[in-house]
């Protein structure tokens, strides 16, 4: 019988497992001993490891950031936590001016080995300045490894790694849709390299990649091509949007010769630009079409729920995306309704 985990039960076993595993680990950050403890993660770990290792903060997200540099200077492995990615806007000159470059500046004399988690996007109507997902920020500066697990194995086999094996910062971005979703674990051992890009699915006809909670849409949206219109679509999890050998995609593009991104943050300068950039470099001559983006609407996000459903795309946008590159424009397929769609997706429940 195959073994299934929640995204919310992988990641309260990855910090425990890091609590045990290295006696210098802290756990902090705004809501991390919370009744909810973000979003259960947490949940337990104050009372089993005491105040002194899991502990929440002021509201001093720059200086609290600065704490997790000087533990880590000292020997110990910090988990700054954020219940909102949009907090990570207060740190970044710790983040961009200090964490990332600290190597490089001393010479390799230090290192910074740390964990910064932090929650993205859309939920029930939260605005335009609590469900920004802003990876390309942070994936823009060097010294910076940035990952965005979408599965429970990837979140178990990424923060294992990062806590006991690598050396160096990572910033995590963990959507808030995943946590209630339940994943297959698969038999086989970890990746070699648990930062490199993952084949979530194999097809022929289309490449889609997808970042985070675009993942699960695209294979959604997958299934039902393959079912209602013979297109196979290989998808591929890009995981880490710093990975340096993207080996994976460019061999995916030349076999499809279409490509498609997927991306829970705006298109423009973003992971969908960076895709683009890396196929164009290295092979532009793979692409049968012009690449086509799947990302929210150019803009800040809206409060009404009825509004946010339409600035996010979805499985839906992933269908049509891909049929008019296999298909061409106009296709005249017919897409997903809404009803179909809501018995597949997670809706976000609370209560931040």
């Amino acid at each position: 019988m195959t073994a299934t985990m929640t995204y919310r039960e992988a990641l309260k076993l990855s910090m425990r497992d890091a609590m045990v595993s290295d006696p210098g680990c802290l756990i902090y950050g705004l809501g991390v001993t919370d009744f909810t403890g973000i979003f259960g993660t947490t949940l337990g770990l104050e009372k089993e490891f005491g105040p002194g290792r899991v502990f929440d903060t002021p509201l001093s997200e720059d200086a609290m950031t600065g704490l997790a540099v000087g533990a880590a200077l000292n020997g110990l492995y910090p988990i700054h936590i954020h219940i909102r990615n949009d907090f990570t806007l207060l740190t970044m000159n710790q983040v961009v001016n200090s964490i990332a470059k600290y190597r490089y500046m001393y010479g390799g004399l230090f290192q910074l080995p740390l964990l910064i988690r932090s929650v993205v996007g859309r939920s029930w109507g939260q605005g335009a300045q609590h469900s920004q997902s802003l990876q390309a920020l942070f994936a823009h500066v060097p010294g910076l490894t940035v990952v965005m697990p979408a599965s429970a194995a990837s979140v178990l086999d990424t923060y294992a790694h990062a806590v006991k094996k690598f050396k160096g910062p990572v910033i995590s971005l963990e959507h808030r849709l995943l946590y209630d979703y339940s994943f297959n674990l698969p038999d086989a051992p970890p990746p070699a390299d648990p930062f490199a890009p993952r084949l979530a699915r194999a097809g022929r006809d289309v490449t889609v990649v997808a970042v985070s909670s675009m993942v699960i849409d695209a294979l959604h949206a997958a299934d039902y091509m393959s079912r209602e219109a013979g297109i196979e679509a290989e998808v591929i999890d890009l995981h880490c949007l710093t990975a340096r050998d993207l080996g994976l995609v460019l061999s995916s593009v030349r076999k499809t010769g279409r490509l498609l991104v997927a991306d829970t943050g705006w298109a423009s300068y973003g992971v969908c630009a960076e895709i683009c950039r890396a196929v164009a470099v290295s092979d532009p001559g793979a692409l049968k079409a012009p690449v086509a983006e799947a990302a929210p609407a150019h803009a800040p996000c809206p409060t009404a729920k009825a509004l946010e459903n339409s600035f996010y795309p979805d499985m839906g946008t992933v269908v049509d995306k891909c049929y008019s590159l296999a298909l061409g424009p106009g296709h005249g397929r017919p897409l997903p309704s809404e009803e179909f769609k809501r018995k597949l997706r997670k809706e976000f429940k609370g209560p931040f």
